[in-house]
């Protein structure tokens, strides 16, 4: 996909410039969104408000196209968005507990310091991730090239330089900071330049020598200035041998910051120094005229910018500068450094002005636009630039400008704040990837209703998986009853993000799930979680219908796995809630019937039966299949296993069956009829043999004298 408002299609579906013809044959162009990733297919279709088929409509098959807003991330990109996601998550905990305290706790010294650790784990990520894809072995594999991460790197660290810096020096001046930024990511002059040069004897005479020194200089490279001014002690020039060697004690002896405890130590320091250097100058000033050249170069007017620079006149700066190439971030660095040692950042924003007006950002490199807003104090503007680099780093950036309290509050015309517009922008980024669901989600709800209700239908539709279970191990554990896989993650990640509502609907697509592939003991378990008692209901009746349709066997198998549901279900006082344990509770007592007979107990059989009729536990529907079951006992020559109470019990069953059966309520015997796999004759023959057997057994029972 290109551009924010066209797609290009390979092949197209028209020529360029012909589109208006799609209209003429009746055609349009349709689109439809994945529910899985943000992927779309794109098709032809007939135009709205057609009817048939124009007479010059295409009826040839039409391809479709599959495209998507962003490419998925591939395996460096997963690594570092997943490792990164880990400090959104902790920053996200800082947050939370700024929220829930007073609002001055954010802005405490000990939660700022851990936010600006927080951002330092950032760029020191960054700069692995930048060193890992540099590597000069060929990367074909890399989605993103070094040069990438070293965007990422130089603008995620210029925003920790100027709005994160150390406790105690919010005010405090920041030419070193800036220096040292511009050294770390800007590298220059290069070494390759040095190198060559101290190989040289007569350094001098090489055309690089002057603007090499000049740009150590105005880096503050301390240890390289004094090396090729150390040089200059074979120069022929006595003059320019001494004024190089005091050159050399002013650079190596400049005041920094940092070796001091005060910045008014810093200052006093500073203009003794800068007392220095302007006796520098009287003393150049003092050298002929004629003896300023040394036959390759004019030396005193190269020297003479070198303490032009270190004098902070901002004239020789900017034209200094401009001369070797620099461009206005080097202007603003050497400008706190050598111009104005108490600039500080509030006032950077003035001097980034006018460095601005005289050497323009570039406007076609986003990079360079991000510098520019971060350093013109514009954070807001900067991260415009920093989604058009990575939506990552306006993500990641938005954040701590929030907890900063640098962000502008949201206007009247949107749902969600800036801060949650970047981090959805990021979000549905990550959504073209349906494997890193759990962060997608997780972006998605730090981010108030809109990000809530769009992370609620990601979850809603991530693939259960539980139809491809291909590992027995695995299969065995779900039949045990133990939540594995994907649906064990979707469940936690609703619980940690409180989204009730959406856990119960996945709880009730999965136990759909389970139910189809005969888990019913999870399914059952599921049911419960998400309350869907009429679900559970058709669970109690898919187990009944094991019965049917696969005999005694399976259907005792299956109930067994839903058997420790039903004192969870009566545990709960619900009149619904007891209507199912009381039909779970028959399932498994059917199942226990079965299963004694099966293993020969015919006597705790015979009880179990019949006390599914005392118990009223037995559905009308299901009484003429438990009195068929009876046949074999009634029929027992070896042991009365009835009393006479429980003959006349099941007496009282046949007939009411009978009964309701010869006025064609045909509910009664419509389940014996599956089991006998015949229609109603066969059923109330049936029927017939049970009141014969019955009616012999009550007359032994006579006999034995136990009626």
């Amino acid at each position: 996909m290109t551009g924010k408002s066209h797609l290009n299609l390979v092949p197209p579906l028209v020529d360029p410039g012909q589109s208006e013809t799609l209209a003429q044959v009746g055609q349009a162009v349709c689109a439809s969104f994945s529910p899985h990733d943000n992927s779309l297919a794109v098709y032809m279709t007939k135009e709205p408000g057609q009817i048939g088929h124009p007479r010059n409509a295409r009826r040839e098959e039409q391809p479709v196209y599959f495209t998507s807003f962003h490419a998925p991330p591939t395996h460096e990109r997963r690594l570092f968005i997943t490792d990164t996601s880990i400090i959104f998550a902790a920053l996200q905990n800082v947050l939370k507990t700024g929220r829930e305290r007073e609002a001055e706790w954010i802005q405490s010294e000990q939660t700022l310091n851990i936010i600006r650790k927080l951002a330092i784990d950032y760029v020191n990520f960054i700069r692995e991730c930048w060193v890992h894809a540099s590597q000069t072995a060929p990367r074909s594999d890399l989605q993103y090239s070094g040069d990438h991460y070293r965007r990422l790197y130089t603008c995620f660290s210029l925003f920790v330089v100027l709005y994160l810096p150390e406790s105690g020096y919010e005010n405090a001046p920041v030419g070193d900071d800036l220096m040292e930024w511009v050294n770390t990511h800007f590298i220059e002059p290069s070494t390759e330049e040095g190198v060559h040069l101290s190989a040289l004897e007569r350094p001098w005479e090489d055309g690089t020598f002057w603007p090499y020194l000049t740009r150590t200089v105005l880096r503050g490279l301390s240890k390289a200035s004094l090396f090729f001014l150390d040089a200059l002690n074979q120069h022929p020039s006595e003059d320019l041998q001494q004024l190089a060697a005091t050159l050399g004690r002013l650079v190596g002896s400049q005041p920094r910051l940092q070796n001091f405890d005060t910045e008014k130590d810093f200052v006093l320091a500073s203009k003794r120094w800068n007392n220095q250097v302007k006796a520098l100058r009287i003393e150049m000033d003092r050298v002929p005229e004629n003896s300023r050249f040394d036959g390759f170069d004019n030396w005193w007017d190269r020297l003479s910018d070198i303490v032009g620079i270190l004098e902070g006149r901002p004239e020789v700066n900017q034209r200094v500068c401009e001369e070797l190439g620099a461009d206005w971030k080097e202007v603003c660095a050497t400008w706190g450094v050598f111009v104005d040692v108490r600039l500080g950042r509030q006032g950077l924003p003035d001097v980034v002005s006018q460095a601005l007006d005289e050497m323009p950002a570039d406007p076609t490199n986003p990079e360079d636009m991000f510098h520019a807003a971060l350093f013109s104090g514009k954070p807001e503007q900067a991260l415009q630039y920093a989604a058009e680099i990575d939506p990552w780093l306006a993500a990641h950036l938005v954040d701590f400008l929030e907890a900063l309290s640098l962000l502008s509050k949201s206007n009247d015309y949107s749902d969600s704040s800036a801060r949650d517009q970047h981090i959805l922008a990021y979000a549905e980024y990550l959504h073209s990837d349906p494997g890193l669901w759990r962060m997608t989600v997780n972006y998605m709800y730090s981010c108030g209703e809109v990000g809530k209700a769009m992370a609620d239908q990601i979850l809603l539709r991530v693939p259960l998986k539980l139809h491809e279970q291909n590992d027995t191990d695995l299969d065995q554990r779900i039949r045990a009853g133990d939540i594995v896989g994907v649906l064990k993650d979707v469940n936690e990640t609703c619980f940690q993000h409180q989204r009730e509502t959406v856990r119960r609907t996945i709880c009730r697509i999965a136990a759909q799930t389970l139910v189809q592939d005969k888990h019913y003991g999870l399914a059952v378990s599921y049911c419960i979680s998400a309350e869907d008692w009429s679900g559970l209901g058709r669970i109690v009746n898919q187990v009944l219908e094991e019965y049917v349709t696969s005999g005694p066997e399976s259907f005792a198998k299956h109930t067994s796995t839903i058997a420790s549901t039903v004192q969870q279900l009566q545990a709960q006082e619900s009149h619904l809630h007891g209507v199912l344990a009381h039909r779970l509770l028959f399932a498994v007592r059917y199942a226990q019937f079965h299963e004694l007979r099966k293993q020969g107990h015919d006597h705790e059989a015979a009880l179990e039966l019949i006390s599914m009729f005392y118990d009223d536990l037995a559905p009308k529907q299901w009484w003429a299949v438990l009195l068929s079951d009876g046949i074999e006992f009634f029929q027992n020559d070896r042991a009365l296993l009835f009393s006479g109470t429980a003959v006349n019990e099941f007496l009282r069953k046949v007939e009411e069956v009978a009964s309701r059966t010869s006025h064609g309520d045909l509910d009664y015997i419509g389940i014996l009829m599956r089991t006998l796999k015949g229609g109603e004759k066969e059923a109330i023959s049936r029927l017939k043999l049970v009141r014969i057997a019955l009616a012999k057994y009550y007359a032994r029972c006579t006999v034995a004298g136990i009626v």
